[in-house]
Formats: C-alpha cells, sequence, structure tokens
C-alpha cells in the first residue's frame, strides 16, 4: 500500500509518515499543491493526505488536477474546521476529512478504513496453484482449498497484499493482532511455521527476511 502525504508543514509530514511507515505502508512526501500533483500524476497510490491551505496550489485546486486523471481516494487534512469548507472537500468526492491537531493513531485508522472501503470486493489473487479468494474467503492449493484458522488466512492475506514488500514482525503484529495485543515476536513466527506448513509446496513463497521479519515473493 502506497501513500502521498502532501503538507507544507514538515514535521506533520515527519510525524504522519512515521506512524504509516510502522503500520506498513510506503509513503512519499509533497510540501505544495503543484509537487502533489507531478507525484500523484507519476505514481499509483491507494491513498493521498492532502493538507488545503499550501503555497503554490491549495489542496482544492491540486485534488481537482488529479482527479482530472486518476480516481484515487482523498483524505483532507486542515487546521481549518469550519462545515463550509467541508462541504467544499466532500463536493470534491474527498472519502475523510480530519481537523488538526489530531491523533496520530486516529489518522491511521481512517486511513485503513477508507482504502478498505476502496478495495474491490470479491478480490481474489492467484500465485500459480496457489488462490487466495476473498469473496469466498478461502485459500486454495492446487485447487483443493486449505482449512486455515482466521487468523492464518488474515497473515497470509496482509502477506500477498504486500508482495515483495519486507514486513517487521511488530508490523504484522499490530496489523494482524492489533494494537492491544499482549503477545511477542514468537506469535508470528508459530503462526507462519504453521501457515508455510499449510500452504505445502507453496509455503516458501513466505521468505525469511533476517534481522527484519517476512515478506511473500512470487
Amino acid at each position: 500500500m502506497k501513500i502521498l502525504v502532501v503538507d507544507d508543514e514538515m514535521l506533520i509530514r515527519e510525524v504522519v509518515k512515521e506512524y504509516l511507515t510502522l503500520d506498513g505502508f510506503l509513503v512519499d512526501e509533497a510540501s505544495d499543491g503543484d509537487e502533489a500533483v507531478k507525484l500523484a500524476l507519476q505514481n499509483d497510490y491507494n491513498l493521498i493526505i492532502m493538507d488545503i491551505m499550501m503555497p503554490k496550489k491549495d489542496g482544492y485546486q491540486a485534488v481537482k488536477e488529479i482527479r482530472k486523471e486518476k480516481d484515487v481516494p482523498v483524505l483532507m487534512l486542515s487546521a481549518r474546521g469550519e462545515e463550509f469548507d467541508k462541504l467544499i472537500g466532500f463536493d470534491l468526492g474527498i472519502d475523510d476529512y480530519v481537523t488538526k491537531p489530531f491523533s496520530p493513531k486516529e489518522l491511521v485508522a481512517r486511513v485503513k478504513a477508507i482504502i478498505k472501503r476502496n478495495e474491490k470486493s470479491g478480490s481474489k489473487l492467484e500465485f500459480g496453484g496457489l488462490v487466495v479468494d476473498d469473496l469466498a474467503h478461502e485459500v486454495r492449493v492446487d485447487n483443493k482449498v486449505v482449512n486455515l484458522t482466521p487468523k492464518e488466512y488474515d497473515l497470509l492475506k496482509y502477506l500477498v497484499a504486500n508482495n515483495h514488500i519486507a514486513l517487521s514482525r511488530e508490523q504484522l503484529l499490530t496489523n494482524i493482532w492489533g494494537y492491544d495485543f499482549y503477545g511477542d515476536d514468537r506469535t508470528v513466527d508459530t503462526h507462519v511455521k504453521t501457515l508455510r506448513h499449510q500452504l505445502g509446496k507453496y509455503g516458501n513463497l513466505i521468505k525469511t527476511v533476517r534481522k527484519v521479519g517476512y515478506k511473500f515473493e512470487y
């Protein structure tokens, strides 16, 4: 998952990037509206976090230009909280609106909610004979259904959704088990071991990344 964070305040960009990165997102930054438009048209982002009051182009203008070419979800971020400002944003088709000051954890939660709402329902990911069918909520290996526990399924789904991206054990714990989970890294290791066994010959697609964690690679 790749996100563009647009704000003319460097400190805000850094804080937002830190929290998103901890959650496994890849993050690009832009400090003004012109740079935001350029990056958005050159890359494919899952979501854009867009400040309103910025130099060169404000957030509204930037969103208008981006939306002419790409239908990317947008979360508006601003110190202005009047109803009029929100209505302008929603008229542009933005997905959510967060007013400064904000809780970084709440922002991440809103980001996840927007992305989840915009995911295509019934997505099916295929890797040779390994199929992760989200509509049926099942995993098949060479046309045979594999009986996974809910956590094993969520873990595999998260790994394949981040194909080729190294994920730390902390990221996996946070995204699969949640912030309030009191287990440790061994929980991830145990589930990965079981998952590999369940996937048979496709278990080796889950690679161990030394001193980091794991990644799915196909």
